[in-house]
Protein backbone atom coordinates (compact mmCIF):
# COMPACT_ATOMS: atom_id res chain seq x y z
CA UNK A 1 0.00 0.00 0.00
CA UNK A 2 3.35 2.57 -0.51
CA UNK A 3 2.44 2.83 -4.23
CA UNK A 4 0.90 6.20 -4.67
CA UNK A 5 -0.43 4.84 -7.68
CA UNK A 6 -2.55 2.32 -5.97
CA UNK A 7 -6.18 3.46 -5.39
CA UNK A 8 -9.70 2.46 -5.76
CA UNK A 9 -11.63 -0.21 -4.77
CA UNK A 10 -8.59 -2.51 -3.91
CA UNK A 11 -6.77 0.34 -1.79
CA UNK A 12 -10.45 0.99 0.01
CA UNK A 13 -10.96 -2.89 0.62
CA UNK A 14 -8.00 -3.00 2.17
CA UNK A 15 -8.34 0.08 4.48
CA UNK A 16 -11.58 -0.97 5.93
CA UNK A 17 -9.90 -4.77 6.24
CA UNK A 18 -7.39 -3.30 8.33
CA UNK A 19 -9.83 -1.53 10.37
CA UNK A 20 -11.20 -4.82 11.28
CA UNK A 21 -7.88 -6.77 11.86
CA UNK A 22 -5.97 -3.94 13.93
CA UNK A 23 -9.53 -4.00 15.99
CA UNK A 24 -9.06 -7.25 16.37
CA UNK A 25 -5.29 -7.58 17.56
CA UNK A 26 -5.66 -4.35 19.87
CA UNK A 27 -3.31 -2.48 17.80
CA UNK A 28 -4.59 0.86 18.92
CA UNK A 29 -4.00 0.13 22.94
CA UNK A 30 0.25 0.32 22.20
CA UNK A 31 -0.92 3.94 20.48
CA UNK A 32 -3.18 4.85 22.89
CA UNK A 33 -0.59 3.74 25.97
CA UNK A 34 2.26 6.06 24.31
CA UNK A 35 0.32 9.08 24.41
CA UNK A 36 -1.12 8.45 28.05
CA UNK A 37 2.29 8.21 29.23
CA UNK A 38 3.14 11.42 27.55
CA UNK A 39 0.61 13.12 28.49
CA UNK A 40 1.00 12.43 32.47
CA UNK A 41 4.69 12.85 31.79
CA UNK A 42 3.61 16.96 30.80
CA UNK A 43 1.40 17.33 33.48
CA UNK A 44 -1.81 15.93 32.56
CA UNK A 45 -2.31 19.21 30.22
CA UNK A 46 -5.75 19.74 29.31
CA UNK A 47 -5.86 20.24 25.50
CA UNK A 48 -3.38 17.64 23.28
CA UNK A 49 -2.78 17.97 19.96
CA UNK A 50 -2.33 14.53 18.29
CA UNK A 51 -0.71 14.30 14.43
CA UNK A 52 -0.78 10.79 13.05
CA UNK A 53 1.48 10.24 10.39
CA UNK A 54 1.05 7.60 7.60
CA UNK A 55 -2.17 7.35 9.16
CA UNK A 56 -3.75 5.42 6.72
CA UNK A 57 -7.86 5.86 7.14
CA UNK A 58 -6.94 6.52 10.48
CA UNK A 59 -8.69 4.14 12.90
CA UNK A 60 -6.33 4.33 16.01
CA UNK A 61 -7.74 7.77 16.17
CA UNK A 62 -11.15 6.97 17.37
CA UNK A 63 -9.49 4.92 20.33
CA UNK A 64 -7.59 8.15 21.27
CA UNK A 65 -10.72 10.58 21.04
CA UNK A 66 -12.52 8.01 23.26
CA UNK A 67 -9.56 8.07 25.73
CA UNK A 68 -9.95 11.64 25.77
CA UNK A 69 -13.13 11.97 26.46
CA UNK A 70 -12.75 9.85 29.57
CA UNK A 71 -9.83 11.60 30.45
CA UNK A 72 -11.75 15.12 29.97
CA UNK A 73 -8.92 16.21 27.58
CA UNK A 74 -9.94 18.62 24.44
CA UNK A 75 -7.79 16.89 21.89
CA UNK A 76 -7.92 17.36 18.49
CA UNK A 77 -6.32 15.01 15.30
CA UNK A 78 -4.52 15.46 12.02
CA UNK A 79 -4.32 12.87 10.07
CA UNK A 80 -1.39 12.63 7.47
CA UNK A 81 -1.06 10.94 4.78
CA UNK A 82 1.48 11.00 1.36
CA UNK A 83 -1.62 8.90 -0.52
CA UNK A 84 -4.58 10.85 -1.85
CA UNK A 85 -6.76 8.31 -2.08
CA UNK A 86 -5.85 7.14 1.14
CA UNK A 87 -6.78 10.63 2.60
CA UNK A 88 -10.26 10.28 0.80
CA UNK A 89 -10.97 6.87 2.88
CA UNK A 90 -9.95 8.98 5.84
CA UNK A 91 -12.37 11.42 5.31
CA UNK A 92 -15.11 9.35 4.62
CA UNK A 93 -14.51 7.34 8.07
CA UNK A 94 -14.27 10.76 9.83
CA UNK A 95 -17.33 12.49 8.02
CA UNK A 96 -18.68 14.69 10.55
CA UNK A 97 -16.37 14.42 13.09
CA UNK A 98 -14.96 18.17 14.18
CA UNK A 99 -12.24 16.73 16.01
CA UNK A 100 -10.55 15.40 12.96
CA UNK A 101 -9.28 17.26 10.32
CA UNK A 102 -6.96 14.84 7.44
CA UNK A 103 -4.27 16.10 5.62
CA UNK A 104 -1.83 15.10 2.63
CA UNK A 105 1.58 15.50 2.73
CA UNK A 106 5.20 14.18 3.80
CA UNK A 107 6.58 13.75 6.89
CA UNK A 108 9.56 15.57 6.07
CA UNK A 109 7.79 18.73 5.31
CA UNK A 110 6.47 18.94 8.80
CA UNK A 111 7.41 22.06 10.62
CA UNK A 112 9.21 22.13 13.78
CA UNK A 113 6.34 21.69 16.71
CA UNK A 114 3.55 20.89 14.51
CA UNK A 115 1.32 18.99 17.52
CA UNK A 116 1.60 18.10 21.21
CA UNK A 117 2.42 14.44 20.56
CA UNK A 118 3.24 13.02 16.76
CA UNK A 119 2.27 8.90 16.25
CA UNK A 120 3.17 6.90 13.69
CA UNK A 121 1.84 3.51 13.76
CA UNK A 122 3.36 0.78 11.19
CA UNK A 123 4.98 3.77 9.37
CA UNK A 124 9.29 3.49 9.97
CA UNK A 125 9.25 -0.22 8.60
CA UNK A 126 8.73 1.01 5.25
CA UNK A 127 11.73 3.13 5.42
CA UNK A 128 15.26 1.58 4.20
CA UNK A 129 18.23 2.08 6.83
CA UNK A 130 19.58 5.21 5.39
CA UNK A 131 16.50 7.40 5.81
CA UNK A 132 15.10 5.66 8.87
CA UNK A 133 16.67 7.71 11.25
CA UNK A 134 16.47 11.27 9.16
CA UNK A 135 12.29 9.74 9.45
CA UNK A 136 12.41 9.46 13.22
CA UNK A 137 14.62 13.19 13.28
CA UNK A 138 11.75 14.71 11.11
CA UNK A 139 8.89 13.27 13.50
CA UNK A 140 10.80 14.54 17.06
CA UNK A 141 11.43 17.63 15.73
CA UNK A 142 7.47 17.85 15.15
CA UNK A 143 6.67 17.28 18.19
CA UNK A 144 6.74 19.49 21.21
CA UNK A 145 5.74 16.83 23.53
CA UNK A 146 7.22 13.99 22.39
CA UNK A 147 6.69 11.17 19.82
CA UNK A 148 4.79 7.56 19.83
CA UNK A 149 5.61 4.76 17.44
CA UNK A 150 3.55 1.98 17.19
CA UNK A 151 5.61 -0.89 14.80
CA UNK A 152 6.26 -4.57 14.53
CA UNK A 153 8.82 -6.76 16.21
CA UNK A 154 11.06 -8.67 13.17
CA UNK A 155 11.14 -12.40 13.99
CA UNK A 156 9.73 -15.90 12.23
CA UNK A 157 7.12 -16.49 14.67
CA UNK A 158 6.05 -12.94 13.54
CA UNK A 159 5.95 -13.82 10.16
CA UNK A 160 3.94 -17.07 10.93
CA UNK A 161 1.32 -15.49 13.37
CA UNK A 162 0.72 -12.61 10.47
CA UNK A 163 0.86 -15.08 8.01
CA UNK A 164 -2.00 -17.32 9.66
CA UNK A 165 -3.99 -14.28 11.33
CA UNK A 166 -3.87 -12.63 7.89
CA UNK A 167 -5.42 -15.60 5.84
CA UNK A 168 -8.14 -15.99 8.67
CA UNK A 169 -8.93 -12.37 8.41
CA UNK A 170 -8.55 -11.26 5.63
CA UNK A 171 -9.16 -11.81 1.56
CA UNK A 172 -7.64 -8.86 -0.03
CA UNK A 173 -4.29 -9.23 -1.81
CA UNK A 174 -2.87 -6.42 -0.79
CA UNK A 175 -2.97 -7.06 2.71
CA UNK A 176 -1.86 -10.61 2.42
CA UNK A 177 1.13 -9.02 0.59
CA UNK A 178 2.07 -6.46 2.74
CA UNK A 179 1.40 -7.88 6.17
CA UNK A 180 3.95 -10.67 6.04
CA UNK A 181 6.48 -8.10 4.17
CA UNK A 182 6.03 -5.56 6.47
CA UNK A 183 6.97 -7.90 9.40
CA UNK A 184 9.98 -9.04 7.20
CA UNK A 185 11.11 -5.31 7.36
CA UNK A 186 10.37 -4.86 11.25
CA UNK A 187 12.62 -3.81 14.09
CA UNK A 188 14.86 -5.98 16.69
CA UNK A 189 16.08 -4.31 20.20
CA UNK A 190 19.72 -3.74 18.22
CA UNK A 191 17.94 -1.60 15.51
CA UNK A 192 16.15 0.44 17.55
CA UNK A 193 19.26 0.71 20.16
CA UNK A 194 21.44 2.04 17.59
CA UNK A 195 19.31 5.00 16.64
CA UNK A 196 19.93 6.46 19.96
CA UNK A 197 22.87 7.74 18.59
CA UNK A 198 21.80 10.28 16.05
CA UNK A 199 21.20 13.89 16.65
CA UNK A 200 17.70 14.39 18.66
CA UNK A 201 17.03 10.13 19.56
CA UNK A 202 19.36 10.54 22.44
CA UNK A 203 16.21 9.77 24.84
CA UNK A 204 14.43 6.80 22.71
CA UNK A 205 13.21 4.13 24.95
CA UNK A 206 11.29 1.13 23.59
CA UNK A 207 9.21 -1.55 25.27
CA UNK A 208 8.18 -5.04 23.76
CA UNK A 209 4.51 -5.99 23.35
CA UNK A 210 2.52 -8.38 23.16
CA UNK A 211 1.32 -9.58 19.29
CA UNK A 212 4.72 -8.67 18.46
CA UNK A 213 4.93 -5.07 18.58
CA UNK A 214 7.43 -2.39 20.33
CA UNK A 215 6.51 0.71 21.83
CA UNK A 216 8.89 3.32 21.37
CA UNK A 217 9.09 6.80 22.94
CA UNK A 218 11.10 9.95 22.43
CA UNK A 219 9.89 12.52 24.76
CA UNK A 220 10.44 15.91 24.08
CA UNK A 221 13.68 18.03 25.58
CA UNK A 222 12.90 18.30 29.11
CA UNK A 223 10.73 16.01 29.45
CA UNK A 224 9.97 12.48 30.69
CA UNK A 225 7.87 9.36 29.69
Amino acid sequence: MDDLAIGGQELTGALRELRIINRVLGSARITREGVERLWRAAGRPRRLSILDVGAGSGDAGRALLRWAERAAVEMDITLLDINPATCAEAERYFAGEPRVRVRQGDLFDLAPGSADIVTAAFVLHHFEDGRLGAALQALARAARIGVVVNDLHRSAVAWVAIRLATAALSRNRMIRHDAQLSVARGFRSADLRRLRGLPGLERLSYAWRPMYRWLVLIPGAGRDA
